[in-house]
């Protein structure tokens, strides 16, 4: 597992009541490998990392110095430690989400928040993967997966083998019945205000070589 903060997982499942072992066991590594297969013949491109260190450190190489970056709300990156990165100052990349937080203006904000799906890269975790190879992910606002389906130039995302389900039907249920109601609970706990399945995205092709990068992670990472 990747560092565990407040929001992981494991602090949230009781309030959630959730069920970890229906829906957050990592697969076999026949399993990996065919869903992998099946994610390349979608025009996806699958980098694996061993961890969560080095799912950071791959990360950052696929980011030239100078581009323009937004990351959706993601457990996942916190836990490989992307926020602390960025904060650094080391990346020298334009971080889109430090300029629409530092805006005041809620309509301005709104607006900077509406532009920033179209960055250059865009950085995102996911809620399932099915093994035939499709991609999927929901929030409340679209703030996350309005990026993926054309806006953002190229999207980067970072998941762990625990999203690993047999079917689309099946990762359709794990956001139901696993995902949203941690994502609720989180929610609850950091705003005070309850969560709600608003906006989702199944990736099933990718016609853009190159335009979408997966980070698999060989940890539980997320929900």
């Amino acid at each position: 597992m990747g560092r565990v903060t407040e929001f992981s997982a494991v602090n949230l499942i009781a309030s959630a009541g959730v069920d970890p072992e229906k829906w957050n066991i990592p697969p076999s590594n026949e399993i990996i490998e065919q869903t992998v297969n099946s994610i390349r013949e979608r025009g996806i491109r699958v980098i694996q990392a061993g961890n969560r260190n080095e799912a950071l450190e791959l990360l950052i190489t696929l980011i030239p110095y100078g581009a323009e970056v937004m990351n959706g709300s993601s457990t996942t990156l916190i836990e490989i430690g992307y926020p602390e990165y960025v904060l650094s100052g080391r990346s020298g990349w334009k971080d889109l989400h430090d300029v629409v937080t530092a805006e005041n203006d809620d309509t301005k904000r709104a607006e900077l928040r509406r532009k920033s799906v179209a960055a250059d890269y865009f950085i995102s975790g996911a809620n399932a993967i099915a093994q035939t190879g499709e991609i999927a992910a929901c929030d409340k606002t679209g703030s996350r997966v309005g990026a993926w389906p054309f806006a953002a130039g190229n999207l980067i995302l970072v998941v762990g083998i625990n999203k690993i389900v047999p079917t689309l039907d099946a990762a359709l249920r794990r956001i139901r019945e696993y995902s949203f109601p941690l994502e609720d609970a989180r929610a609850k706990k950091a705003y005070g205000t309850p969560s709600r399945i608003g906006k989702c995205v199944i990736l099933a092709y990718e016609k853009n070589e190159g335009r979408i990068t997966l980070i698999l992670v060989h940890e539980a990472l997320g929900y």
